[in-house]
């Protein structure tokens, strides 16, 4: 069953906060939905889907149904990490094919930063029942090490610099100027990048993703509904999933799960990468959104660096404008989960409501790319593309 033009994002909202010691986690998943319900028009007596991951509290899709008085005759608590969004959007879209639902909500939110949580240079916290801990767990990895591996071996293979991955940083702080709520608002330059401290070789602190507090929340209607309110309509054209793991140790990590979910995200749309105007895609670390542009083939492998270096990424200024919110790299990353506020932005721009001095001309044709996991072991990528209408 295709999603195509069967569902259309009525609502988006991101919370502007970025430290909330005052708020509870509960409280920012209803903020979050009221204010995409606001946006859409609608009241929470529409809402008969509901869709979150891990970061809600409690029961999960249980308990934020009944903290924010949903009465849904679906649900789908999918987690995957900070894709999970997107593949929320993918199954609501098809839940409303399938007469489902008519109108579902998907929350995120989360406080690490109010938390003190610090999963990126930290040793997580270990699930001693999951499989793989015992083969991993005695090489001491931590998340930034595990990117920065897919960062020396690209390096390796390919050629790619340092001051290549530093461009995306710097193309994400032009952008991230424009937005007042931004936890990072200086412009940097590559030097800037590639002489901050080293956190894992080669990954710089500037090639890593801020940590905040917040969320966001979107609405998905059926086609009527969306065509009956007053906001610009954003049709869903397609959409991919995929996982990719260690594959029993014949591993490969030159690519991502990315690889599979775009083939499939732009063979159900019917478009291609050359057609896409504004691209948000996940940018935990430098070397993700390389990976990323090389795996949903906007350009070739290997050829990543180059297609990122002197501005390629700016909005106004290069051919691809990615994150023009700032992204993770700079504006926010909400429950360190970044799959939210890729869809949100992608929004804004087909609304023709991104700020004016990142605003993509003409935009018709938006993708919106997360990863959940690490890419350089078991990691989930979905791909949303959508269309102004």
């Amino acid at each position: 069953m295709s999603i195509r033009g069967q569902a259309y994002i009525v609502g988006a909202y991101e919370h502007p906060t970025r430290k909330a010691p005052d708020k509870s986690l509960a409280q920012l998943h209803a903020e979050v939905a009221k204010g995409a319900l606001d946006d859409a028009g609608l009241t929470a007596r529409d809402i008969d889907g509901y869709f979150c991951a891990g970061d809600a509290p409690g029961l999960g899709a249980l308990s934020m149904a009944d903290y924010m008085g949903l009465r849904v005759r679906h649900m789908d608590s999918t987690e995957s990490g900070g894709s999970s969004y997107i593949i929320h959007v993918n199954h609501a879209a098809q839940a409303i094919a399938a007469g489902k639902c008519n109108v579902a909500l998907v929350t995120l939110a989360g406080r690490p930063r109010s938390e003190g949580t610090d999963i990126g240079a930290a040793a997580p916290i270990m699930d001693m029942s999951a499989p793989d801990v015992a083969f991993e767990v005695p090489f001491s990895p931590v998340l930034v090490s595990i990117y920065a591996m897919c960062a020396k071996r690209h390096m390796y293979e390919f050629g790619t610099t340092s001051e290549q991955l530093a461009w995306i940083k710097v193309a994400a702080s032009h952008h991230a100027q424009h937005n007042p709520n931004a936890m990072l608002r200086n412009v940097v330059t590559v030097e800037d990048v590639v002489n901050s401290p080293v956190i894992s070789d080669p990954l710089h602190r500037l090639d890593c993703c801020v940590v905040s507090d917040g969320g966001g929340a979107v609405i998905v209607a059926r086609p009527e509904i969306a065509r009956s309110l007053k906001r610009p309509p954003v049709r869903i054209l397609g959409a991919g999933e995929a996982i990719k793991h260690p594959n029993g140790g014949h591993v490969d990590i030159s690519y991502g799960a990315s690889a599979w979910s775009g083939r499939d995200a732009f063979a159900e749309a019917r478009v291609t990468p050359a057609d896409v105007n504004y691209a948000s895609i996940y940018d935990s670390f430098t070397i993700a959104v390389l990976m990323q542009i090389e795996d949903l083939g906007f350009c070739a492998k290997g050829q990543g660096g180059r297609f990122v270096a002197d501005g390629n990424l700016i909005s106004g200024i290069g051919k691809l404008p990615f994150n023009t919110d700032g992204g993770g790299l700079c504006n926010n990353h909400p429950a360190n989960r970044g799959g939210m506020t890729k869809i949100i932005e992608a929004v804004r721009q087909l609304r023709g409501e991104a700020h004016p001095a990142v605003q993509v001309k003409d935009c018709s044709i938006a993708l919106a790319h997360g990863t959940g996991g690490p890419l350089a072991t078991r990691h989930a990528s979905a791909t949303l593309i959508m269309e102004r209408e």
